[in-house]
């Protein structure tokens, strides 16, 4: 592991483009079962970012989790390195 710091994260999307009904589902998740959903190498929707910390996946989880406090930063992530053709 890199001794560098892990980048915050930052939305791809304002906040006004997330789904309603999506986070409303989300909402209604306890906080450690959306953590766990985040989790790289468990499931194909977990958090995914850009190495500066852009994300990719999870959007609607993050919002829920900073909503209720969480530090969103410190969690695993996968990161994804643009590919170039």
């Amino acid at each position: 592991m890199s001794d560098s710091p892990i980048p915050p994260l930052n939305p791809l999307h304002p906040e006004e483009s997330l789904n309603p009904a999506k986070l409303l589902g989300m909402q209604k998740l306890a906080t450690e079962a959306l953590i766990a959903s985040l989790v790289p190498g468990q499931r194909k929707e977990c958090l995914k970012t850009r190495p500066d910390g852009t994300i990719l996946d999870g959007h609607h989880r993050i919002f829920v989790l900073r909503q209720r406090g969480v530090d969103v930063d410190l969690l695993p992530r996968d990161v994804v390195l643009k590919e170039i053709d």
